[in-house]
């Protein structure tokens, strides 16, 4: 049952978080909450000892506090910051944490910079009332970020702390 949540939480979490960005320039604060209550529950009977799992809730709230400053001066949504967060609870403390980092900033990069080429192309004329390309193609909308940061999450998920667990229990 736990490798079940471990196997389908985070996965399902982050993929609904990109789509949603996508669609709607939102991220549901459902979707934060609900993987920080679900690590929050799962990880103490994964046989985490107390210290790592404090240190994976200080991932989450240092990463907090320093994406709240950047939601502040306008520099990122909250949506985002939020998921960071509660993502950063899931990776932990550790060099899993700036493996996310990097990956979701490499990737949301490349977005940007993809969008930022369709936005100038006479293809966004064309395609600005499609629903899955209408805020790529609206220059006065920011990037969805929750893209990056999903697909981020989904390649660096892997090797972090809970899956090892769950893919080590599988091999026994």
């Amino acid at each position: 049952m736990l490798e079940a949540l471990i196997f389908v939480v985070f996965p399902f979490c982050m993929l609904f978080a990109a789509i949603s960005d996508m669609l709607s320039m939102t991220i549901a604060n459902r979707v934060p909450v609900l993987l920080v209550a679900v690590f929050a529950l799962v990880a103490p009977l994964t046989g985490m000892d107390w210290g790592a799992y404090g240190g994976h809730f200080a991932a989450g709230g240092l990463v907090l506090a320093v994406t709240f400053g950047l939601f502040a001066l306008g520099g990122m949504g909250g949506g985002d910051a939020k998921l960071l967060a509660a993502t950063a609870i899931w990776m932990g403390l550790n060099v899993h944490l700036v493996e996310y980092f990097v990956a979701s900033t490499l990737i949301g990069g490349l977005l940007t910079l993809a969008i930022l080429v369709y936005r100038k192309s006479s293809l966004a004329a064309y395609t600005s009332h499609n629903r899955f390309l209408r805020h790529f193609a609206d220059e006065a909308t920011g990037v969805p970020y929750g893209i990056a940061l999903g697909i981020g999450g989904l390649l660096t998920y892997p090797d972090s702390p809970l899956m090892v667990w769950a893919l080590a229990r599988l091999a026994a």
